[in-house]
């Protein structure tokens, strides 16, 4: 049995714990005890939590933990001497070692991700590279594998790098059981975007977000503005000109980025060749998905396959 320890301390974030709710399902899909997980702080006093809620805890000891989680905060958590040397020293005995969301910040105060690839909540990345230079930071990705530390994106975030670890230690089937337990629709890849281009174009309306749900649902068609403007029962004038003010793009602009957010997915959860995942989003072929890969990512399709399975499955 493997235990895991949540190190959580004044302030912490409940949604922190919800990666924990993995390792249990996991017990429950296996119907024996896989995983023991325990609530750590520096004190071993009960810790009250950022929303009121409190926590019973066991105090830092040196017994050996399989795996540590250090839990996130709502913002940048305060750090004391004790629990960044309780941090420093836990490689020594501990498989792996891992921060949920803002939890990352601890772990680069206590010197853990120098010269590391790393990601935290994307509102909060960007002090984390100032902080901390020799972290490189990546923040549109929702966990990271590197080495045997792991950092993740947001809360819920640290819910997908749970689900990695339990694939790690006891295969995809057993994290895709508990992840359908979870009522999950699936366990996102590490190097899948924090962001979602729905939610990024933010549209007003429900005919404006029919038609990007139709398009979603469709991307191996042509998509032209007349189709989208059937979707939404508009014209094709009415549509194109209220789709710019609903979300400041062009509707080809914005049916790119849904093709891009798909292919993507495609190349880093699959292994489907390029020309298949052309043309499943719509992008007819290899090179003009190229392109359009190298407008957006800065890289070719296999880059961004490579770089999703650099270190294992999830070390995107």
């Amino acid at each position: 049995m493997q235990t895991i320890g949540f190190v959580i301390y004044p302030g912490f974030q409940t949604m922190s714990l919800a990666a924990a709710s993995v390792f249990e399902f996991a017990n429950i899909a296996a119907g024996e005890a896989l995983y023991d997980v325990r609530h750590l702080s520096e004190t071993g006093a009960p810790i009250r939590a950022s929303f009121g809620m409190t926590l019973h805890s066991e105090p830092f000891g040196e017994s050996g933990y399989d795996t540590l989680m250090v839990c996130g905060g709502v913002g940048i958590p305060d750090s004391t001497p004790g629990l960044l040397d309780f941090i420093r020293r836990a490689p020594r005995n501990t498989r792996r070692v891992a921060a949920i969301c803002t939890g990352a910040f601890l772990l680069a105060e206590a010197g853990l991700l120098d010269g590391r690839r790393a990601t935290t909540h994307w509102m909060l990345a960007r002090d984390l590279r100032e902080r901390y230079p020799q972290v490189h930071v990546e923040e549109d990705r929702i966990f990271i594998l590197d080495d045997a530390i792991w950092t993740s994106a947001g809360m819920s975030a640290g819910v997908d790098l749970a689900l990695a670890m339990v694939e790690k230690d006891h295969g995809a089937d057993m994290a895709r059981n508990v992840a359908r337990m979870l009522v999950l629709y699936h366990r996102r890849a590490g190097g899948q975007s924090q962001f979602s281009a729905l939610l990024e174009l933010e549209p007003k309306s429900d005919r404006i977000q029919s038609a990007l749900t139709y398009a979603k649902n469709n991307l191996r068609s042509s998509l032209s503005v007349e189709e989208l403007a059937a979707a939404a029962n508009l014209s094709a004038r009415q549509f194109s000109r209220i789709f710019r003010a609903e979300t400041g793009q062009s509707p080809a602009k914005a049916i790119e980025h849904l093709r891009l957010e798909a292919a993507r997915l495609m190349m880093e959860q699959t292994r489907h060749p390029v020309e298949v995942v052309a043309r499943e989003t719509g992008f007819a072929d290899r090179e003009r998905m190229r392109r359009a890969f190298l407008r957006a990512f800065g890289q070719p399709p296999q880059a961004m396959r490579r770089l999703a399975s650099g270190s294992g499955a999830e070390a995107a």
